[in-house]
C-alpha cells in the first residue's frame, strides 16, 4: 500500500508542475482534465500526509520505551502510543478504501431513460412514479433535471421519458438504478382489487462528450417533423423536433422538447453520443469473465433490480437483499439508503478483487 501511496505522492508533485507551466491553459480541455486529477490526488495525499505522521509518532513512543528509564516519560510514550494504534488501523482502513479504483464515469452527467414494461397502462403509470421519484431524489440533490423527450401513457404516466441530470457525481449515485423496476399493487383501474405486477425499465447513461465518443456526421441520418406534445402553438406549428438515426448502429433518437430545432439537434447528439457510448461501454463489460462481472452493477437492462410492493409498503434490492418498509418515502425521493447500500456492496467487491 505504501508503494502505491508513494506514487500516488509524485503523480500529485507531477500534476501540480504541469498546472504551472506557461502554456498550461493554451490547452483547456488538458487544463482541466489535470485540475479534475489534481483535485482527486490531493485528497489521498493529504490522509497519506496525515497516517505518515502518526507513524513517525508511533516510531518515536516506541524509541522512548525501549531507551528511556524515566517512568513519566514512559507513561507519556505509552498513553500516546495507546491513542495512536488505533489512529493508524483507521487511517489505514479509509486508505485503503481511497484506492479503490474509481469509475471513470462518476463524476458524469447522465441521459435517464424510463420504458413501461409489461403491465400495459399500469406499467405506464409506474414508469411516471419512477420519473417523479427521481426527480425528487435529483431535486433534494440540487441536480438539474431536464426532460428531453416523451410518449405519455394512454392512462397517465409514460410509455417512455428521456431525461438529461446535471449536477455533482450524477453517474456514481445513479448508476446502480439501471434495470427492471417491478411494482405490485392494486391498479387504480382494477375493479375486484387484486394485486398485479408490472415493470419499468430503467436505463442510466453517463453522457458522452466528444472525446469519449466521436461521431462521424456523414453516418447520421437528420430528420425533422412537427412536435406533438404539450409546448404551445410555436412548438406544434413549426418542425423543431429532431430525429437522429446513426447507421452503422440502428440507434434511434428524438427530441422535441426544446423550443427550436438547433435546441432539438443538439440535445439529440447528445443522447445519441450517450448511447453509443454506452454500447462500446456494455461490450466491455460482456468481456469481463463471469467471476469478476459485478453483482451490483451487470449493466444489462433485463436484470431485475428492485421490487416496491405497495400492499406491505415494502420496497426490495434483490442485488444485495436490501429491504426497506418506507415506500412512500422512498417514491418521494428519499434513496439515499439505497445508494449507499450499494455503493458499500460494490466496494466490498472491487476490494476482494484487488
Amino acid at each position: 500500500m505504501i508503494d502505491k501511496l508513494e506514487a500516488i505522492k509524485d503523480r500529485f508533485e507531477e500534476v501540480g508542475q504541469l498546472m504551472i507551466q506557461p502554456d498550461a491553459m493554451a490547452d483547456m480541455k488538458n487544463y482541466t482534465k489535470l485540475n479534475k486529477e489534481y483535485s482527486d490526488l490531493e485528497k489521498i495525499v493529504k490522509k497519506y500526509d496525515e497516517y505518515r505522521q502518526v507513524l513517525d509518532n508511533i516510531r518515536s513512543a516506541k524509541d522512548v520505551l525501549e531507551t528511556e528509564k524515566d517512568d513519566d516519560f514512559r507513561d507519556l510514550a505509552k498513553a500516546e502510543l495507546d491513542d495512536m494504534e488505533p489512529q493508524q488501523i483507521a487511517l489505514e482502513e479509509e486508505l485503503k478504501y481511497m484506492l479503490i479504483p474509481k469509475d471513470p464515469n462518476d463524476s458524469k452527467n447522465v441521459i435517464l431513460e424510463i420504458r413501461a414494461g409489461t403491465g400495459g397502462d399500469e406499467a405506464a403509470i409506474f414508469a411516471g412514479d419512477l420519473f417523479r421519484m427521481y426527480n425528487l431524489f435529483a431535486e433534494g440533490l440540487g441536480w438539474d433535471f431536464s426532460v428531453i423527450s416523451l410518449t405519455d401513457g394512454s392512462a397517465g404516466g409514460y410509455k417512455e421519458i428521456v431525461t438529461s441530470v446535471t449536477g455533482e457525481d450524477v453517474y456514481a449515485k445513479l448508476k446502480f438504478e439501471s434495470g427492471v423496476h417491478r411494482v405490485q399493487r392494486v391498479p387504480a383501474t382494477e375493479s375486484q382489487g387484486r394485486v398485479h405486477t408490472s415493470a419499468a425499465t430503467v436505463a442510466v447513461l453517463p453522457e458522452a462528450e466528444e472525446v469519449d465518443v466521436e461521431v462521424n456526421m456523414g453516418d447520421v441520418r437528420k430528420d425533422t417533423f412537427r412536435a406533438s406534445g404539450a409546448g404551445g402553438q410555436h412548438i406544434n406549428k413549426t418542425e423543431s423536433a429532431v430525429r437522429l438515426t446513426h447507421n452503422p448502429t440502428g440507434i434511434v433518437v428524438e427530441c422535441q422538447d426544446g423550443r427550436s430545432q438547433h435546441a432539438n439537434f443538439d440535445k439529440a447528439l447528445t443522447v445519441l453520443r450517450s448511447r453509443i457510448y454506452e454500447k462500446e461501454l456494455a461490450k466491455q463489460n460482456a468481456e469481463i469473465s463471469d467471476q469478476r462481472r459485478s453483482m451490483v452493477k451487470s449493466g444489462d437492462r433485463s436484470d431485475k433490480i428492485r421490487t416496491y410492493n405497495y400492499p406491505q409498503s415494502r420496497v426490495t434490492d434483490h442485488r444485495i437483499n436490501y429491504t426497506v418498509y418506507n415506500l412512500s418515502s422512498v417514491m418521494d425521493g428519499q434513496l439515499g439508503d439505497f445508494v449507499e447500500q450499494l455503493r458499500i456492496a460494490e466496494n466490498a467487491e472491487k476490494l476482494q478483487e484487488g
